[in-house]
C-alpha cells in the first residue's frame, strides 16, 4: 500500500520525469523517504559497498546514457566518501545530480547523527550545492537541481534534505523539463575558423568527450569526412571515427601534433593530455596555430590564446562551420599529402607493434594482453579503464568501433571508478560486452563491490594487469632518485580469489598462451569473472607526460 505523498516521492517523481531509471545508493536511515519514493515511482535502486561507487555508477550513467545519473548518498561520512566522483564528474562535465541526506532541521546545532553542513564542502566541485529550504519546495528545488545539471557546460549539483523535511508531506510538482536551447554560435567566429583551415596545409582535428556529450557525433564524422581532415580523439571521442577509419590518425599523434600548423581543438580541454596546447614547432618549424571550439563560453581556454575560438551547440558549430568552410573555398585535396602520410605512419606504427602484441616473452609483456583482447572484442563492447600504466595500454591498443563505449577516469585520473563504471555500463548497455580493464592498484581501491554485481546479477569481464607494483611511480622515482619506495604491491596477488570469494569466477594466467582462451572462459561465463594477468613488473609505459 502506497505511503502519503512525502518530500522522498516528490524529489523521485521530478528524478524520473528527468529520465532517471536507476538510483545508486548505500543505504542510510537520513535518505529512507527516498527509497520510498522510488519503490512508488518505480526507479530502480541498485544499492553498492561505497559510496564512490555509487557516484561513478551515476557519472557513467551519464556518460554512456547522455542522460542524468542520480546517485543519494546519507549524511556525513556518506557525503565525505562520494566526494572523488563529485571531483571527477566534475572534471569530466558529467551532468549528476547528488542527493544527501542530512540531520534534522529540528535538531539542527545539538550534534545529531553524522550533523555538517555539506554544501560548502561540495561547491567548489559542483556547478551549484545547496540545502532544500523545505518539504514544500523539494520538488521545484529538485527540478532546480537537474536543469543546472544538464545546462552547458554540464557538471554535477549537489542537493541535500533535512531529514525532517524528507519525511514531511510535500505536495505535487508538476515538472516542466524542456531541454536547454541550442545555444548559437557567433558566425563570425565560425568564419574566422574556416579562413583558417582554408589558409592551412597540414590541420588536425581534435575531438574530445564534449562532442559525444553534445549529441554530435554524426555532424563530427560529416564534418571530418567532408573536408578530409585527420582526427586525434580524446577520451569520449573515441569511436566517432571507428577503428580502421582512413582519417583516424591516433597511431601517429606524436607526428601530426609535432608538424602540424593548425590544430583545432573541438569538446575538450586544452590540458596536460594535449600538452596544455602546444603544438607544432619541430625542426625549427613555428608553432602551430590553435583553435578551440568548446560547448559553452564558460569552458573555452583562460591559459593561453588561441588564434581563435568558438562556443555553442556542437552539432550547431560543426554544421555550421562545414557551411562557413565552403564560403571560405576550403579544399579537401589541400590536404591529401598531408593526411596521407600520417596515414602511412599510423599503419607503419601498427604494424611496428605486432611482435609485441603477440610476444611470448615470460614474464608476460602487458601488450600481449590487448593483442589477445583485441581477437574477442565484439562491435559493441564497452571498454572501461581503471589504472595507471596497463591502462595506458588500453589507450593506445583498444580503438573503439562506436561511439560511446569508452570510458575512462578523465582529467582528474581517480583510480577506483572501474566497479562503479561497470556497473552502470551493464545496465545501460546490457547485451553489449563490458570489460574492465582494471592496474592491480586501482583494483584495491573498489574491488569490494564486485559483491554489488553479484548481488545484482551484472555480469563484467574484469582484466587486471598485475604487475606488483605502481608502475607509474615505481619507475619514475627510480629514474629520479635511483631508488623507490612505497611502489610495491603483491607480486601474483590472486585478486581473482577475491572475486570467486564474492561469487563471481576468476582465474590466475602466468603465460602468454593463457590469456587467449582465459578471456574466452570469461566472456562465457555469465557471471562477474576475473582474470587475473600477472606481467612484467620491469616494463613501463612510454609515456612522454607525466601530467604536471
Amino acid at each position: 500500500m502506497k505511503s502519503a505523498k512525502h518530500a522522498g516521492d516528490a524529489a523521485v517523481a521530478v528524478s524520473k520525469a528527468y529520465g532517471v531509471e536507476t538510483m545508486f545508493t548505500l543505504s542510510g536511515g537520513h535518505v529512507f523517504p527516498l527509497y520510498d519514493g522510488a519503490q512508488h515511482e518505480g526507479v530502480r535502486i541498485l544499492d553498492v559497498r561505497h559510496e564512490q561507487s555509487a557516484v561513478f555508477a551515476a557519472e557513467a550513467t551519464a556518460r554512456l546514457t547522455r542522460t542524468p545519473g542520480l546517485a543519494v548518498l546519507t549524511a556525513g561520512p556518506g557525503i565525505t566518501n562520494g566526494i572523488s566522483g563529485v571531483a571527477t564528474a566534475h572534471a569530466n562535465g558529467s551532468p549528476v545530480v547528488i542527493m544527501g541526506g542530512r540531520a534534522p532541521q529540528s535538531r539542527w546545532g545539538s550534534g545529531a547523527l553524522q550533523e555538517m553542513d555539506h554544501p560548502p564542502l561540495l561547491a567548489p566541485i559542483t556547478k551549484l550545492a545547496f540545502t532544500a529550504s523545505g518539504a514544500d519546495s523539494v520538488g521545484q528545488d529538485v527540478e532546480m537541481a537537474f536543469r543546472t545539471a544538464v545546462a552547458p557546460h554540464r557538471g554535477p549539483v549537489f542537493l541535500d534534505f533535512h531529514m525532517d523535511h524528507l519525511f514531511a508531506p510535500s505536495p505535487v510538482h508538476e515538472t516542466q523539463t524542456q531541454s536547454p536551447s541550442p545555444l548559437e554560435p557567433d558566425r563570425d567566429d565560425l568564419r574566422a575558423i574556416a579562413k583558417l583551415l582554408a589558409e592551412a596545409e597540414r590541420p588536425v582535428l581534435v575531438y574530445g568527450s564534449d562532442v559525444w556529450m553534445d549529441r554530435a557525433e554524426e555532424a563530427a564524422r560529416d564534418f571530418a569526412e567532408t573536408w578530409r581532415l585527420p582526427v586525434i580523439p580524446n577520451g569520449q571521442g573515441r569511436g566517432i571515427l571507428p577503428a580502421g577509419h582512413e582519417l583516424l590518425v591516433t597511431r601517429a599523434r606524436g607526428d601530426a601534433f609535432a608538424q602540424a600548423d593548425l590544430v583545432v581543438v573541438i569538446g575538450t580541454p586544452l590540458d596536460f593530455r594535449l600538452g596544455y596546447g602546444w603544438f607544432g614547432g619541430k625542426d625549427g618549424a613555428p608553432l602551430a596555430k590553435v583553435v578551440h571550439i568548446a560547448d559553452a563560453p564558460s569552458h573555452l581556454t583562460t591559459h593561453m590564446r588561441p588564434v581563435a575560438s568558438a562556443a555553442g551547440d556542437l552539432s550547431v558549430v560543426l554544421w555550421s562551420l562545414g557551411d562557413a568552410c565552403g564560403d571560405a573555398g576550403v579544399k579537401p585535396t589541400r590536404y591529401a599529402d598531408w593526411v596521407t602520410k600520417l596515414a602511412d605512419k599510423a599503419a607503419a606504427t601498427i604494424a611496428g607493434d605486432a611482435g609485441l602484441l603477440a610476444a611470448d616473452s615470460d614474464p608476460i609483456h602487458p601488450m600481449r594482453v590487448y593483442g589477445e583482447l583485441g581477437k574477442v572484442l565484439a562491435e559493441d563492447a564497452v571498454v572501461i579503464g581503471d589504472g595507471g600504466d596497463f591502462v595506458s595500454y588500453a589507450g593506445k591498443y583498444v580503438e573503439p568501433r562506436q561511439p560511446g563505449n569508452w570510458l575512462d577516469p578523465g582529467p582528474y585520473g581517480c583510480l577506483g571508478t572501474g566497479l562503479g563504471y561497470a556497473i552502470a555500463a551493464r545496465l545501460a548497455r546490457p547485451s553489449s560486452q563490458v570489460v574492465l580493464l582494471l592496474g592491480d592498484g586501482a583494483a584495491g581501491f573498489s574491488l569490494m563491490d564486485v559483491d554489488t554485481l553479484v548481488r545484482h546479477r551484472l555480469p563484467v569481464v574484469m582484466i587486471c594487469g598485475n604487475n606488483g607494483i605502481w608502475g607509474l611511480e615505481k619507475h619514475p622515482m627510480q629514474l629520479l632518485y635511483g631508488y623507490d619506495v612505497a611502489a610495491e604491491l603483491q607480486p601474483q596477488c590472486r585478486y581473482d580469489q577475491v572475486v570467486t570469494a564474492l561469487g563471481g569466477g576468476g582465474e590466475l594466467v602466468t603465460k602468454p598462451s593463457e590469456i587467449g582462451p582465459a578471456l574466452r572462459r570469461a566472456f562465457d561465463s555469465g557471471i562477474p569473472y576475473m582474470v587475473n594477468i600477472a606481467t612484467d613488473p620491469a616494463i613501463a609505459y612510454p609515456r612522454n607526460t607525466t601530467g604536471v
